[in-house]
């Protein structure tokens, strides 16, 4: 089996043992093309100071401004050192109990969990390119499980399950006492989409974790956060270290959350490069899921020659996300993350020309 990976491309390369080419393009992370906000840039001087002092413990101020932002309590928002940090506490906390996943998702969550020694359900969705949940299989797992989780929109097709499936399942942890994880770690890149946060009021069971790495490239301060019911707040709390947000990571979070125009215009411009290369594999006669994200999932032609076709990439430079490890999707699909227009267009130069080498076009 290929590597697992999703950036550090230089990683990928000395485990392949492939000497990594000049000017490498990462279409395997799916991180915001536009970079960090300028004000953040702009700003970038009054945050030395902080490096000084000890942050503060709950992760103010980005805290209480994610509470503003989403109309909570402070009581109702656990600030985590990432995600990833966050479903590291919740599998500590769900260790050795039975934990749903479906499949393909986030590699994380499987991860965390199996480092507890939780009771893994695999269950896997009924059709990768209209994404239907098994809901039956679902329920009937949900009777006997401590918890379930779903990325909505999914990591790694781009698809937003159906916000109906989703309130049935939902109900269902009310009914069941069966905690469900709403993974909405790209759901800022989707126009009109229904987050699950304003529901966290009514429903006892149900946790949107969210991460800030994806919209505002942050991936190198680690920052996210969790809103759910005060009870499962203090669950998180109770098993974090102390100080583990940093000073910069906080005051560069709440400074993010105030810029709408970035917002728009990064969600307009991803939409628009998206729905481009979208036209290219189609042309090419690729399929592809329903993405509404900043990120492309797409199988070849020839599916069968998948391996190749990733491995004659990286001799170019050209890095992509395999799927080798991504239960249902058994390396036989694709994820890029959107670039800018000139780095699509590589890629759609790669592309055209190894299709037509192979005998697809």
């Amino acid at each position: 089996m290929l590597p697992s990976h999703g950036a550090n491309p230089h990683l990928l390369f000395e485990q392949l043992k492939i000497p990594m080419p000049a000017n490498t393009i990462d279409f395997s992370e799916n991180v915001n093309f536009a970079g960090l906000p300028n004000a953040i840039r702009e700003k970038w001087g009054s945050l030395l100071p902080l490096l000084e002092k000890y942050p503060h413990p709950n992760g103010e101020p980005f805290l209480s401004k994610v509470a503003k932002y989403h109309e909570v309590e402070t009581s109702n928002v656990f600030v985590g050192n990432g995600a990833a940090e966050i479903f590291a506490l919740l599998a500590n906390w769900w260790a050795n109990e039975k934990v749903i996943i479906v499949h393909p998702t986030f590699s994380e969550y499987e991860a965390t969990l199996t480092a507890q020694n939780a009771e893994l359900v695999h269950l896997e969705v009924t059709n990768i390119e209209n994404w239907k949940l098994p809901l039956p299989r679902i329920e009937a797992h949900m009777k006997k499980a401590k918890a379930i989780y779903l990325c909505t929109p999914n990591n790694p097709t781009g698809v937003l399950p159906p916000y109906e499936q989703l309130q049935k399942i939902v109900q269902w942890g009310e009914q069941y006492e069966c905690y469900v994880v709403m993974d909405e770690a790209f759901i800022d890149w989707v126009e009109g989409a229904t987050s699950w946060i304003p529901s966290v009021a009514t429903h006892p069971y149900l946790i949107v974790v969210r991460s800030m790495t994806k919209m505002y490239s942050l991936a190198g301060i680690r920052l996210g956060y969790a809103i759910a019911q005060c009870e499962i707040i203090e669950q998180l709390e109770r098993r974090a270290s102390h100080w583990h947000i940093n000073a910069l990571a906080a005051q560069i979070g709440a400074y993010c959350l105030d810029e709408e125009e970035y917002l728009n215009v990064s969600i307009m411009q991803a939409k628009k490069q998206r729905l481009a290369f979208e036209q290219v594999l189609l042309r090419l006669g690729c399929k592809m899921t329903k993405s509404v994200t900043n990120y492309i999932c797409f199988q070849l032609p020839n599916p069968e020659k998948s391996r190749d076709f990733y491995l004659d990439l990286l001799l170019k430079g050209i890095v992509v996300r395999h799927t080798e490890n991504y239960r249902g999707l058994n390396g036989e699909w694709f994820r890029i993350g959107i670039k800018t227009q000139d780095k699509m267009a590589r890629l759609e130069q790669e592309l055209t020309q190894w299709i037509k080498l192979n005998g697809s076009l």
